[in-house]
């Protein structure tokens, strides 16, 4: 039972009618009669009687509209805490790698939810991309554009990709980390196919298991530059810069891009960006 049936039988009983009820809810009478009917096939109990014309409530009615109005009081007062939240309220889901939530929205979050108390984020992790057309997320931030989608769609910048492999030869070839064969169209796996390099042996997506086999100074991979860290300046491994990065793209419900707390949320995702604006 959802908050609009129960609507239907507080309406009914103040009316008294079901023509009442369907011009003070603004629905269709028919569809009064219809979900009422539901109701009290789904309780097991009438609700209302017909006097003289009028739909009496029942005692049944009377226990269930007492519930009625616990319900809509904690509405109202679910009401008032939003009014008395400065600046715009709202929940929003934000759809991203773990590398890109840790690395740059993590990092700036606790400010911005500080400075915006109405606001909350839920953030999304997955090397897979949401179901947009599903609403699974209000936002997400992609490294590869979509050829066609439902959704508002900007370039957020380009992160710069860096090629690491150990400086000292001596120990043997180094395990090189590549990409999953799904990948195989993207900047880091075109230049490490073209390198032509040996001992390809660890597989996978995921920056953290590429930056940790890199810090044993026995592997070589590639990481976007947020990734790098220290790493740059560790004198036992060489670093290259790729001549090609990967562009960031920023994904929008389209029903949300009026929103207050979107627009909001938006601003502060492209300020987490701001280092990477380029191209």
């Amino acid at each position: 039972m959802n908050w609009d049936d129960l609507r239907i039988i507080a309406a009914v009983r103040d009316e008294g009618t079901y023509a009442g009820a369907s011009a003070r809810l603004r629905i269709d009478e028919t569809t009064v009669g219809r979900r009422l009917a539901r109701i009290q096939r789904d309780l097991g109990v009438p609700l209302f009687d017909a006097v003289d014309g009028l739909r009496r409530p029942t005692r049944h009615c009377e226990a269930v509209l007492e519930h009625v109005g616990a319900m809509a009081a904690h509405v109202a007062a679910i009401d008032r805490i939003k009014e008395s939240q400065a600046g715009p309220v709202g929940r929003l889901r934000i759809a991203s790698t773990n590398a890109i939530a840790e690395e740059l929205l993590a990092p700036q979050a606790s400010v911005f939810l500080r400075d915006h108390p109405g606001l909350t984020l839920e953030f999304l992790t997955a090397s897979g991309n949401v179901k947009f057309s599903r609403w699974e997320a209000d936002l997400a931030i992609r490294l590869r554009k979509p050829e066609k989608g439902d959704f508002t769609i900007s370039k957020l910048g380009e992160v710069g990709l860096y090629f690491f492999k150990p400086a000292d030869r001596s120990g043997g070839e180094p395990v090189t980390c590549v990409y999953p064969d799904e990948l195989d169209a993207i900047p880091e796996a075109q230049f490490l196919r073209a390198k032509r390099l040996q001992n390809m042996r660890c597989v996978t997506d995921n920056v953290r298991i590429i930056k940790a086999l890199i810090q044993s100074h026995q592997a070589a991979g590639v990481l976007p530059e947020h990734s790098c860290g220290d790493l740059l300046a560790d004198r036992s491994l060489h670093a290259t810069l790729l001549p090609r990065g990967r562009d960031v793209w920023l994904l929008v419900q389209n029903h949300l891009k009026r929103d207050p707390a979107t627009r909001l949320t938006i601003a502060w995702v492209r300020h987490c960006f701001r280092d990477y604006s380029r191209g």
